[in-house]
Formats: C-alpha cells, sequence, structure tokens
C-alpha cells in the first residue's frame, strides 16, 4: 500500500506541465514573451484583468498567443509511451512537499520572490481540486501562519498577492481557519490589511471578490469589525468598487463586508457621507438584480438607518423610500423586516412627512397590513413597528387604528 507522504505527482518532464495549473497541457500555447502555457490557464489569468507574463511578470505588450504545435506532438507522443493520462485528474501534495512550501514561505532571505508564484498556484491548484485537499492544507501545522504571513511582507507582487487571497478564500470554510485569520490579519496589527486593500484597489475581478470574503469572515466580533473599518483608507476603497464596477457579485460580498463592518456610528455616518444611500438606491431600483442582491442591500440600508445621517440622507432620496417600500414581502422574512425597519425610521423616528406620503403612493400602508397579518409581522419588535406606521400614515386618511406604539428597540445615534 502506497503511503501518503509517498503519494507524489506522476513523474512528468516540467516542459509538459502548465506554469499555472501545474497539469500536463493539453492545448499549450505560447505569449509574446517565449513562455508556455495551456490555453485555459493562460485565458483565464488574461480574462481576470492581468496584463503581465504569469512566470516571468513582464509586461505584456500583446496579450496574443500562438499555438505550440511542437509541444503538443511531444506531449502527445509522450502520453502515448506511458499509457492513459487524464490530465483533469486531482493534482496532489505529499506530506514532505507541503513541508517543504511551508519552509519555503516563512523563509526570510533575499530570494524569497523567485518560484514565489509558482509554489502558491500549486497549493491553489491543489486547494481547488476537492474539499479534503482544503482541510488537509488548513490542518497542516504552520501552514496559514506560513501563507498570512506572505501578506505581511513588503514589496511583494499583486500577482502573489491574488493567490494568497486566493488560498485563504479556499480555506476560510475549514474548521479553526477564520480564528486562525482574525488572530493572525487583524489582532497582530500588522501589514495584512494593507495587502488585501492593495488587492482590492489593483487585483481582477475575482481577487477583488476573494479580498472582500476574506474581510467579510475574519469580521467576527465587534473588536475585529471595528478594527478593519478603521484601517486608513479601506472604507473608500470598498466605496469605490462598488461605483466603478457593475458585477453583481461583487456588490454582494461587499455589501456584506460592510454590514458586517458597520457597528459604529462614525463608520456608518462616513458609508453616507460616500454616497452609499445613492448606490444601494439604484440597486434596490433594478428590476434586473438578483434577490440575494437586493436583500444584502436592505440589511446595509437598515445598518445607516439607525445614524442620523443615514436616516436624513433616506428620506432625501424619495426613489430609495419607494424602492424599500416596492420590495416589502417579496424577498425573505429577514428582508422584510429589514425594509420595514428602514421605513419605519424615516416615517417615525425622523417623522419625515415626504417619506409618509411616498410610502403612502406606494401603497405601502395595505403592505404594512400585510406584513402584519402575515408570518412576517410575528416578531414583538415588527409588530410595534408596523402599528407605529399604520398610525402615522392613516393620519387623514380616515382610517380608525389603536396600536400600543412604544417601540424601544432602536436608539436614535
Amino acid at each position: 500500500m502506497v503511503r501518503r507522504d509517498e503519494q507524489l505527482h506522476i513523474s512528468v518532464p516540467k516542459p509538459f506541465r502548465c506554469p499555472i495549473s501545474m497539469d500536463v497541457m493539453r492545448s499549450p500555447v505560447s505569449l509574446s514573451t517565449g513562455v508556455t502555457y495551456d490555453r485555459s490557464s493562460i485565458q483565464h489569468w488574461l480574462d481576470s484583468g492581468h496584463d503581465t507574463c504569469p512566470a516571468t511578470m513582464q509586461i505584456l505588450h500583446s496579450k496574443d498567443f500562438v499555438p505550440n504545435l511542437n509541444l503538443r506532438r511531444l506531449i502527445n507522443l509522450w502520453a502515448q509511451s506511458h499509457g492513459p493520462f487524464s490530465p483533469a485528474s486531482s493534482p496532489t501534495l505529499s506530506d514532505h512537499q507541503l513541508r517543504g512550501l511551508v519552509q519555503y514561505l516563512a523563509a526570510e532571505n533575499e530570494k524569497f520572490n523567485q518560484n514565489l508564484f509558482d509554489s502558491l498556484s500549486k497549493m491553489v491548484n491543489f486547494a481547488k481540486s476537492k474539499d479534503d485537499n482544503r482541510r488537509f492544507l488548513a490542518n497542516f501545522n504552520g501552514f496559514v501562519s506560513a501563507v498570512v504571513g506572505v501578506l505581511n511582507r513588503e514589496g511583494v507582487e499583486i500577482e502573489v498577492l491574488e493567490l494568497v487571497i486566493r488560498l485563504l478564500d479556499l480555506i476560510s470554510s475549514q474548521n479553526g481557519v477564520v480564528e486562525q485569520l482574525q488572530q493572525l490579519i487583524i489582532k497582530a496589527n500588522r501589514n495584512c490589511l494593507s495587502s488585501i486593500q492593495l488587492v482590492l484597489q489593483s487585483g481582477g475581478l475575482s481577487s477583488k471578490i476573494e479580498s472582500a470574503r476574506v474581510l467579510d469572515s475574519i469580521a467576527i466580533d465587534a473588536d475585529s469589525k471595528r478594527l478593519i473599518a478603521e484601517k486608513d483608507g479601506l472604507l473608500t476603497v470598498l466605496n469605490r468598487l462598488m461605483s466603478s464596477e457593475t458585477d453583481q457579485t461583487l456588490h454582494g460580498v461587499v455589501f456584506s463586508c460592510l454590514v458586517s463592518m458597520s457597528v459604529t456610528r462614525s463608520t456608518k455616518s462616513e458609508l453616507v457621507r460616500f454616497g452609499l444611500v445613492q448606490i444601494i438606491t439604484e440597486t434596490l431600483s433594478n428590476r434586473d438584480v438578483s434577490a440575494s442582491l437586493a436583500e444584502k442591500a436592505l440589511k446595509l440600508l437598515s445598518k445607516i438607518a439607525t445614524c442620523a445621517e443615514g436616516r436624513s440622507e433616506i428620506s432625501e432620496e424619495a426613489r430609495c423610500v419607494a424602492a424599500v417600500t416596492e420590495r416589502l414581502m417579496k424577498g425573505s422574512m429577514a428582508a422584510t423586516e429589514d425594509g420595514v425597519a428602514v421605513l419605519w425610521s424615516v416615517c417615525c423616528m425622523l417623522g419625515d412627512k415626504r417619506a409618509r406620503e411616498c410610502v403612502r403612493r406606494s401603497n405601502g400602508v395595505a403592505k404594512i397590513l400585510l406584513v402584519m397579518q402575515s408570518g412576517y409581522g410575528e416578531g414583538h419588535f415588527m409588530r410595534r413597528m408596523c402599528g407605529d406606521m399604520i398610525k402615522v400614515l392613516s393620519v387623514g386618511l380616515g382610517i380608525g387604528l389603536s396600536y400600543d406604539t412604544m417601540t424601544k428597540h432602536i436608539m436614535p445615534c
């Protein structure tokens, strides 16, 4: 029986392996730098927004590539002489190999950047293969700290930082990893958050999504949420992503990240100043956005509505109030409760007449009554908020209603 630490890669000539995936190339193509990659791997690299050659880090003056027919013939001859071979077979790493990679990442020497991209690429492809591989990496002694250590170094290329983020995102769901990441990235107060911020600014789309997910995953208590939010320039970067990018997946993870970070009045006020209410309004007004994205937008808006600046800005945006009213009972129970909380904050707590009129025009009275009569309004606080709104919205409409209007669960900031 073959031991685990003896399960090495198939003995494949090095020129036959793609420098990115480390698998045998099925369709080798060469860039202008002369380096050859498998077509699918390099195409994904270029489609992610990169303009460099992964192996040499040279700027590509042309992103065109040409088939390497000679190498393809050699690979086919090699495959025929070595029996059937499945390029899609799962990559493997032995204990011995991984120990060497961890030691390499943790080493402090002048040759640190040499072959770093290849080493991390190998780990990423191993982790992407299956959950058992991700569990193996997460439980390997010193692995997480060695990988995070790369984020803490200065002068590391953006392409390398992207691989580190991708690797951390892949293993973050494994038991105990999030707690380790929180300790290493936040509690140690090192350079890691700056590296993540750099990827959010300059990385490819997928890397930006993964970076926001990593930030969200480590914001697991009040202290970590506050420390992340207080990182100089980070809120600005996240806000710019919402304005400059249109990808719904990215917007969703950034919304989730901002929800986690919105624990202090100063953070919420800063988000309002950045124009986040307008961005959320556009999201909620767009009928083509996914239900998941709309719910995350409502959750963030309900956070912003707990500060005075947020309530004032929401009341100024008639389209925002209308969009929230329109989405009542069109999503999950949590989304409807967030919507009710937003409307209550401007109609009752702020007492804005324009907001009340906008809710009325959007058939809000009937919708709020329906919320109260349905399972959505079973919560004690939810029923009280609905009752408060029915009272203020029915003024002048000739509707006689009597509800207990004690609402002490939301305190003004």
